[in-house]
């Protein structure tokens, strides 16, 4: 039996995995992808809008040329760390429950390959985040193959109609993106204007792009139907029919509020916030702790690498 099942190879679930070590505990780190699997999700190209120093875990330097490390040089790092540390890492395994019995977790997990597997631990630290669970749109249409809730890259749109859903970083860079890559974008909020967070040297390239016509807006809008090849905008009670062959719709995540609750762990109904001891990371089940943004509920924009990378040694000290 294991001292910690760690599950999530973030970069919270990476900071309590280097806790363990440091302790000399028993550990194993279960991930249904690769090293920090979220990241290797983000936009290619992506740049971070935090400095190296607070992307920082452990005793590993985060050193780079530019003030503002991309998404290359972010999975570089948390890979160095993992090598560096010796992290026991179980990859490609999805839980699929977890269960406390007589004071004991036991923790069913999915190999890639279909197996299927089974710990034990006397403690287990939730690091899931939030990033595969995108908010639905709840409208029609939204299962349809061209519809995505991830922006990867812009080249396979060249020449495409793509409307881009949100008005936040997500949404305004991959808008960006797709623009210069030669696609025809138009960008869809229901608020009356760009979020006030889109970051500083994102706001004025994508407003001079709308100023411009280069990229449609259409604020105080939401899509309300999706089709083949076309999509059904409505705007203050009017509706608009706009030919589409792509949507991406950056709306936001939220954690996987099911699972956890399937864990027994208890939540505010309106935040769906969990109930946790914020001075140990620890949930209503005893010995079941919570690590990153997975603690945040809804408001998942509230917690960041930078802010949670001390949650390892809350948990495990």
């Amino acid at each position: 039996m294991l001292d910690f099942i760690i599950v999530g190879a973030g970069p919270a679930g990476l900071a309590c995995a280097i806790e363990c070590e440091k302790k000399s505990l028993s550990y194993l780190v279960l991930d249904k992808g690769c090293v920090v699997n979220s990241i290797f999700h983000f936009p290619e190209g992506m740049t971070f809008f935090s400095t190296p120093d607070l992307l920082r875990i452990g005793d590993l330097a985060f050193v780079t040329e530019q003030f503002r490390p991309t998404r290359t040089q972010v999975l570089h790092y948390y890979v160095s760390l993992a090598k560096h540390y010796r992290l026991k890492l179980a990859l490609y395994r999805r839980v699929t429950a977890i269960e406390k019995r007589d004071g004991v977790f036991a923790v069913a997990a999915r190999h890639v390959n279909g197996r299927e597997e089974r710990y034990t631990s006397r403690k287990v630290a939730l690091a899931t985040g939030y990033y595969d669970n995108p908010n639905p749109l709840g409208i029609p249409g939204e299962e349809l193959p061209k519809v995505s809730h991830y922006y990867g890259s812009p080249h396979p749109y060249y020449g495409q109609k793509v409307a881009v859903i949100g008005g936040k970083n997500s949404a305004a860079e991959a808008a960006l993106a797709l623009y210069r890559a030669g696609a025809r974008v138009t960008l869809i909020h229901r608020g009356p204007a760009l979020n006030d967070a889109v970051k500083y040297w994102i706001r004025p390239d994508i407003e001079k792009r709308l100023e411009d016509g280069k990229i449609r807006a259409l604020f105080n809008a939401s899509i309300a139907q999706i089709g083949p090849d076309a999509i059904t905008v409505r705007m203050e009670g009017t509706e608009e029919i706009l030919e589409n062959d792509f949507v991406f719709a950056l709306t936001g995540y939220r954690p996987d509020v099911g699972f956890m609750h399937s864990c027994g762990i208890t939540f505010d109904p309106v935040t769906f916030v969990p109930a946790y001891d914020p001075k140990t990371m620890e949930t209503n089940v005893a010995g079941l702790h919570l690590a990153g943004s997975v603690s945040a509920g809804i408001n998942c924009n509230t917690v960041f690498i930078e802010n949670s990378r001390h949650h390892g040694r809350l948990i495990v000290g």
